[in-house]
């Protein structure tokens, strides 16, 4: 693969099987367009005669049958503007946008009896409301909440996320359902439709105060009533019997795996997978998923480097349904039929049945003549943990560069997924190396949280010595003398603490990076909380701990050329992080340059514009290229 292979692939996610018959699937399907510098995105269906088009974008996503399969809704996402509800015959006609929210929608559900829709929309707060964009954009800003931007949002002190009633034949205009002073998303509908659980955070130190809230609405009254305690909630759904059930833990220790709970009559919860310490939210994978199937809940779990399926019964008995060396990324299923879309290490997402425990692809909708190469996992101990591991080498048999790469998070994992990067890298002629050290998810909460307190750059960093002494030894042709290391957000972190105590990296590139937990405790959307979860200081005796924690205070004994790369629109780690790695790198003398991507977000490498993912690319390329392709020096 090369970087302008991007525009080939073809991303299908979210799959909703019809009602009733379950003859046809509807699904969302996204491609990058490098030329346009545009994605296009449509909803496909796949029936038995196959799999095509059914709308005709340039920006459709969250394909949603109505209860009788007459209708679907969908968001669409006209040229400029902002995501809006529509509403298509799935007998053929046109689709008719329902919505003019001015910031867009970013949920919608239809209510069990299929005569609303409820929507997560974003309007702008009275005080707003009637300026036009120039005037929002001049206008002086009072902050008076946190957080006042979000990482891929922008500005969200002058907005509110609203639950909305929509009317699908467009007869009734929408009604607010959650007015007030706070933001709420991930609506479900009870069976009955009378309540919708959602998520809101309303603790007075919002911000500040780790966890979020899971409250019910009266749909017909507005009364609204908490749930569930406060916690760290991913995702809601009702079960056939009227019983709330939530992926999430009422805890506020985070990092933390998100289990799936179920509400009792007296409101107590039930753990019902914790015994199994692996949660079922990735942010590896797609959007977490709760799906009936009868009365037992069909739910993902993320393992040692899989995301498969588990269907756990009302008694708390676990089924493994989808259990190989692979990635799903969605799921949908009725009484009867299970599909799912699926990534492998060496296969794009493509659109599976889940037929007795086995895949059986249902699509090709990504191209065949890709050079794809095959990737090997193997399993390593440091400290008596297991460690995951994958290598991606170029063909041939000559002596290649090592390019370690650490993932984001760190509460993440790399896995049996299609990754465009190694491939990419892989192709370039290096030795690509990949591993999930401590500190990542996957392999349960003890492990999950062993990075907490002082452990970001020790456990973590003794397990990545391990991981690449392995990896020469089984694999002779990686070449110790040209070793880079690579990392984004998280990894960006290790990266650069990395190469303060070690001088045997040739080349390096931090990334989107968290160098400075001071600064970063201020600045980043999440600043109010997460240095505390990670490190345990806590304000205001926490300065000392933040600098010595830091990447930036140990940059004086950097050595290892170093780019660069941030979005100037991260607000998740501000572009001042990297402002102040490159001026400390400058100064030592380290060969050091940045990259700066204007308008772009944190998600710059996942989802940023298709000719800026290209221009990320070249520059890493280039700049490992000027440092390892020779062995001198």
């Amino acid at each position: 693969m090369t970087p302008d292979d991007l525009s080939k692939l073809v991303l299908p996610s979210d799959p909703r099987i019809e009602p009733g018959s379950g003859r046809r699937i509807a699904f969302a399907v996204s491609r990058a367009d490098i030329e346009s510098d545009k994605y296009h995105r449509t909803i496909w269906v796949h029936d038995d005669a196959g799999a095509r088009e059914f709308t005709s974008g340039p920006g459709d996503a969250n394909p949603r049958w109505s209860p009788d399969g007459a209708r679907l809704a969908f968001l669409r996402t006209e040229e400029g503007g902002k995501p809006q509800v529509a509403v298509i015959p799935t007998d053929g006609g046109e689709a008719r946008v329902l919505t003019d929210f001015l910031y867009g929608v970013e949920a919608l559900e239809w209510s069990p009896d299929g005569s609303r829709l409820v929507v997560t929309a974003v309007t702008a707060d009275e005080a707003w409301e009637d300026l036009d964009e120039t005037e929002r954009g001049r206008r002086p800003r009072r902050i008076t909440r946190i957080p006042f931007r979000a990482d891929n949002r922008g500005w969200v002190d002058d907005r509110r996320r609203h639950l909305w009633l929509v009317d699908p034949t467009g007869g009734e205009e929408p009604r607010c359902l959650t007015p007030g002073e706070h933001d709420e998303e991930s609506p479900a509908w009870s069976p009955d439709g009378k309540k919708i659980a959602f998520i809101s955070d309303r603790d007075p130190g919002q911000g500040l105060t780790p966890g979020v809230d899971v409250l019910e609405v009266d749909v017909d009254t507005g009364e609204q009533t908490p749930a569930v305690p406060h916690g760290y909630w991913a995702h809601l759904s009702y079960g056939p019997d009227g019983r709330l059930h939530l992926l999430g833990q009422p805890s506020v220790d985070y990092p933390l795996a998100f289990f799936l709970q179920r509400r009792e009559s007296d409101g107590s919860l039930t753990e019902l997978t914790g015994h199994l310490d692996r949660g079922s939210v990735s942010l590896a994978a797609g959007q977490p998923f709760i799906r009936w199937q009868g009365d037992s809940a069909l739910v993902g779990l993320e393992d040692s480097g899989r995301f498969g399926v588990i269907r756990v019964d009302p008694d708390g008995t676990v089924t493994r349904l989808v259990d190989e060396e692979c990635m799903v990324l969605g799921l949908d299923c009725d009484d009867t039929r299970i599909v799912c879309v699926v990534s492998h290490p060496t296969r794009p997402g493509e659109l599976y049945a889940v037929d007795a425990g086995a895949l059986a692809r249902l699509t090709e909708l990504n191209p065949t003549d890709l050079e794809i190469v095959e990737t090997e996992h193997f399993t390593v101990s440091a400290d008596g943990q297991d460690l995951d591991v994958w290598v991606i080498l170029p063909t041939g048999e000559e002596r290649v560069p090592l390019l370690l790469n650490i993932h984001g998070g760190p509460a993440s994992q790399y896995g049996f997924g299609f990754f465009d990067e190694f491939q990419i890298y892989a192709a370039a002629g290096y030795g690509v190396v990949a591993c999930n050290p401590r500190g990542s998810s996957g392999r349960g909460q003890d492990f999950l949280r062993a990075v907490t307190g002082e452990g970001w750059g020790t456990v973590d960093m003794a397990d990545v010595d391990v991981v690449v002494a392995e990896a020469q030894a089984r694999h002779p042709r990686l070449d110790a003398d040209r070793m880079g290391i690579m990392g984004g957000s998280y990894g960006g972190f290790l990266t650069a603490w990395v190469i303060a105590h070690e001088d045997r990296w040739r080349s390096a590139v931090v990334e989107r990076a968290l160098v400075n937990w001071a600064s970063f405790a201020g600045t980043s959307d999440i600043g109010g909380s997460f240095p505390y979860l990670y490190t345990k200081a806590a304000y205001p005796d926490a300065w000392e701990t933040w600098w010595r924690l830091s990447p930036l205070a140990h940059a004086h004994k950097v050595k290892t050329p170093t780019l660069i790369i941030h979005s100037e629109d991260d607000f998740r780690c501000p572009i001042e992080q990297g402002e102040q790695y490159l001026m400390a790198l400058l100064r030592n003398g380290t060969p050091a340059e940045m990259v700066r991507f204007p308008g772009e977000s944190h998600e710059l490498s996942r989802s940023g514009k298709p000719r800026h993912r290209k221009e990320r690319f070249e520059a890493i390329l280039d700049w490992h290229a000027r440092h390892l392709a020779s062995r001198e020096s």
